[in-house]
């Protein structure tokens, strides 16, 4: 019998996050069991604007990352992309080839195909050499490729890594853009390889502008009783570098004597209100001190009419950013969202291209955080969303409005789960029948015509890849239960000359998920190479575990619950005798009864359709963000069906509710009825809430996830 847990929640939060952000108190109890009572956390939940996502120039690297691309430019060199072969690496190939090449830049792109290894490889720099080539950048790989980045160097070939995956012993002697890298300074550090990409040509695109590496410094002067606060921040490329607060007694110091002066050398002061500014400093240190200085308010209001005539006092708590701060609310920082804001809307009418590049950019951003299983918080709640917006509003980008179409999706309203079940597996496939550069292809085709016969190949090797699967699985899971006894239950193998290199992750993951212990399924290759993939298990780190198995893997790399390895087949036995030494080490969680956690319980009287605005403030739902477990109590059943002729048969059951019905069902368990309810009953339901679409027509339907007969009907 599974548990059914409803955390108990302080009343005085929920009260409090429903005044201080004007949510409704189901929402508000909501976040505070699912631990999001942060003001920067609930931001990603309540806001959808861009505006939010983080500055691209906030990677410590990334005027590096920039300067070298624009030298390439300016030289005419020529450029790689290298990427991966999955969706993320090829979302990734695609944003930073249609950017480099709308520059006018000499650019091609390469992923490995076939049963080539994952990652940069001295082939690849031999043959770019051969080119006259003197630029590689990587996306979505890199990381752990510091040997083919020494390689090229002696080449006179310079190296960007753009990455995401967790750096290894050795890091590459180049230019990195990897969130998870100690010295990156990116403060969310579980973006996709798409999104690296796209932050580097968000980069790009700013550094069109004149304000691209100028220093500036935002100034504002604050009465505080008898003295004064000068408030100041150190801005480059929109990214805040320094900030400083003095507080001065007029008459009692001499400004060289200051922190100011050091802090204003060489930057250019912008202020809100260049004549009250210039009195308070000159009732600070006197009429003989001049500051030269630029009133930025006139220039404001043209973008952003609403603050024309306010003082910076008025506007601080009108500032979205400053709602979601646990700090309060200071002019200065007023005074920088608003800068900020007001650079990206001019930029933005400027610039009205990168506006609608951005939009097609963003369809593969989401793409790529859904297929990578990124976590849904922070900004890739923004990305998704975005993404979302651009396809379901009729402006899906070139080669996915083809793909969807053939997919019978371009007509329905879809969400991230719609994404992920149905679209990123299609894709992903190309990449595990070793033809990647299908997807790029279609990206990037010119012709309809050619868009539409590439989505057909890419379609018909997913169908290849579902008989595959369906054909190795059953030995696979064979071996897996034989093989998790050698390794005292702590780990299970797959090793098979059946299973081709590209579903060896989705071997692993579906053994995963069946044995609940962390899974191996690997591949043996013509050139005498094995390729392997783990999936994790029960907080088993999948990085960490193969760090430690010392010079057998020619590479290894991936994220804490997947991980990719080779070596070479005449090996095989070191590796197994290996991972049976290792496997003594391993521990894992406890196994535990099934326990659903409830979102919130929802009383007869809150089921009726407004319910949908509390699910649609929680989506995108996936990793870190599981859909909504609502629990209802004491439901009539109005009518009761059984689906289905197959061996697990499903369950249709409509709820009378007053004055609503609602439709549920429950997969599979079809044996529940008259088994464990019948018709005459009424039922304590856990249960997901989703829209069902059926001859054009959208309603609300339960997904019921666990059901009992309610005690004392």
């Amino acid at each position: 019998m599974a548990r059914w847990n409803k955390t108990p929640v302080s009343a005085e939060l929920v009260k409090d996050l429903c005044q201080r952000f004007k949510i409704d108190p189901v929402s508000a109890s909501i976040m505070v069991r699912r631990h999001v009572t942060e003001g920067a956390d609930i931001m990603y939940f309540l806001e959808n604007d861009l505006r939010f996502q983080h500055c691209p120039f906030m990677f410590s690297e990334m005027e590096d990352a920039v300067d070298r691309i624009l030298a390439a430019k300016e030289e005419n060199e020529k450029v790689l992309i290298f990427g991966d072969r999955d969706v993320d690496g090829v979302s990734s190939t695609t944003i930073l080839y249609e950017c480099l090449k709308d520059m006018g830049m000499d650019v091609q792109w390469r992923i490995p195909t076939g049963d080539q290894v994952y990652g940069l490889t001295k082939e690849a720099v031999d043959d770019f050499e051969k080119q006259g080539g003197t630029l590689i950048i990587t996306v979505d790989c890199g990381i752990t490729s510091a040997d083919e980045i020494d390689y090229a160097a002696d080449k006179c070939i310079d190296v960007i890594v753009t990455d995401h995956h967790n750096p290894g012993e050795g890091t590459p002697d180049c230019i990195i853009l990897d969130p998870k890298m100690e010295n990156s300074n990116y403060p969310f550090h579980d973006i996709s390889g798409a999104a690296v990409a796209y932050k580097l040509v968000q980069a790009l695109r700013f550094a069109k502008t004149e304000l691209y590496k100028e220093d500036i410094c935002l100034l504002n002067v604050v009465p505080v009783n008898e003295a004064y606060t000068i408030e100041c921040v150190k801005v480059r490329n929109l990214a805040v570098k320094a900030r400083l607060f003095e507080t001065i007694v007029p008459g009692t110091v001499d400004i060289s004597r200051t922190k100011l002066m050091p802090f204003l050398d060489g930057q250019q002061i912008f202020v809100w209100d260049e004549e009250v500014t210039r009195r308070l400093l000159a009732k600070i240190f006197g009429n003989g001190v001049e500051f030269n200085m630029l009133d930025l308010r006139p220039e404001i209001a043209k973008i952003i009419p609403s603050v024309s005539g306010k003082s910076l006092l008025a506007l601080k708590d009108m500032s979205k950013i400053a709602l979601y701060s646990d700090e309060p609310a200071t002019e200065i920082d007023g005074f920088y969202n608003l800068f900020v804001t007001y650079i990206q809307r001019r930029n933005s009418l400027r610039f009205s291209q990168d506006l609608k590049n951005e939009e097609r950019d963003l369809q593969l951003v989401m793409l790529a955080a859904l297929a990578d299983i990124m976590p849904l918080k922070n900004e890739n709640r923004i990305f998704i969303r975005k993404g979302l917006e651009a396809i379901n509003s009729g402006n899906s980008r070139e080669g996915l409005k083809e793909l969807l179409t053939l997919l019978n999706l371009s007509s329905r309203n879809l969400t991230a789960t719609d994404i992920s079940w149905n679209v990123t597996p299609v894709l992903n496939a190309a990449g595990r029948l070793g033809q990647p550069e299908l997807a790029i292809q279609m990206f990037l085709a010119e012709k309809p015509v050619d868009r539409i016969e590439f989505a057909e190949k890419i379609k018909a090797l997913n169908d290849e890849r579902k008989q595959i699967m369906n054909d190795i699985m059953p030995e696979a899971e064979k071996a897996a239960r034989e093989t998790a006894v050698h390794f005292s239950g702590k780990v299970c193998t797959a090793i098979s000359e059946k299973i081709p290199r590209g579903v060896t992750g989705l071997v692993a993951q579906r053994l995963a998920k069946q044995f609940d212990i962390p899974s191996f399924a690997v591949a043996f290759l013509e050139n005498g190479i094995c390729v392997g993939s783990v999936r994790s298990a029960r907080g088993f780190n999948a990085p960490a575990f193969l760090s430690q198995f010392g010079d057998l893997f020619i590479d290894y790399g991936g994220h804490d619950a997947s991980a990719g390895f080779s070596f070479e087949k005449s090996r095989l036995d070191e590796f197994i005798a290996k991972l049976r030494e290792l496997s003594q080490t391993i521990e894992l969680d406890e196994e535990n009864e099934k326990t659903f956690e409830i979102d919130a319980e929802l009383p007869q009287q809150y089921m009726t359709g407004s319910i949908m605005n509390v699910v649609d403030g929680f989506e995108p739902f996936g990793m870190e963000n599981q859909p909504l477990t609502f629990l209802s109590r004491n439901l009539r059943i109005f009518d009761v069906q059984i689906l289905g002729k197959g061996e697990r048969q499903h369950l249709k059951i409509t709820f009378d509710c007053g004055k609503n019905k609602w439709p549920a069902i429950f997969w599979g368990e079809g044996e529940r009825f008259h088994r464990d309810f019948e018709k005459a009953d009424h039922l304590d339901i856990l249960f997901h809430i989703t829209r069902n679409e059926f001859n054009g027509m959208v309603t609300p339907q339960l997904i019921i996830e666990d059901l009992k007969r309610t005690e004392n009907q």
